[in-house]
């Protein structure tokens, strides 16, 4: 019973941490609306440089373009790793790693394309 709990604990405390992570970014986002409504309610002219004083994070210009390339790498990362496998252990690993590859290759290969087609309108 305890040889089975280890690997159980061990895989379940991954989502544990992302969903403190997100609930903890969802209560600073309602505390920064809530301040922001304050303000408005109050009269206050709110200035762009006031904004991002409160913590409002302004998105970078190429984000896209540095998450594609990204992707991207990680897919390249997965295609080395099964080549890797199959010449060091014989065994047929390519055709697996090449569809878990997919997943973030086509991705990347998504936003790089959205990058370039929606950049007449930024």
């Amino acid at each position: 019973m305890e040889e089975v709990l280890v690997p159980i604990a061990l895989f379940a405390i991954v989502p544990v941490i992302v969903l403190i992570v997100s609930l903890n970014g969802r209560k600073r986002n309602a505390d920064l609306q809530a301040t922001v409504q304050k303000a408005i309610e109050k009269g206050v002219e709110l200035t762009p440089e006031t904004i991002r004083a409160l913590g409002v994070r302004v998105k970078p210009k190429d984000s896209d373009l540095r998450s594609g390339v990204i992707y991207v790498a990680v897919a390249l990362a997965f295609i080395i790793l099964g080549v890797s496998i199959e010449q060091m252990a014989d065994e047929d690993a390519l055709p697996v790693m090449l569809g878990i590859a997919a997943f973030p290759g086509l991705i990347g290969l998504a936003l790089i394309f959205m990058h370039f087609l929606l950049q007449d309108k930024k």
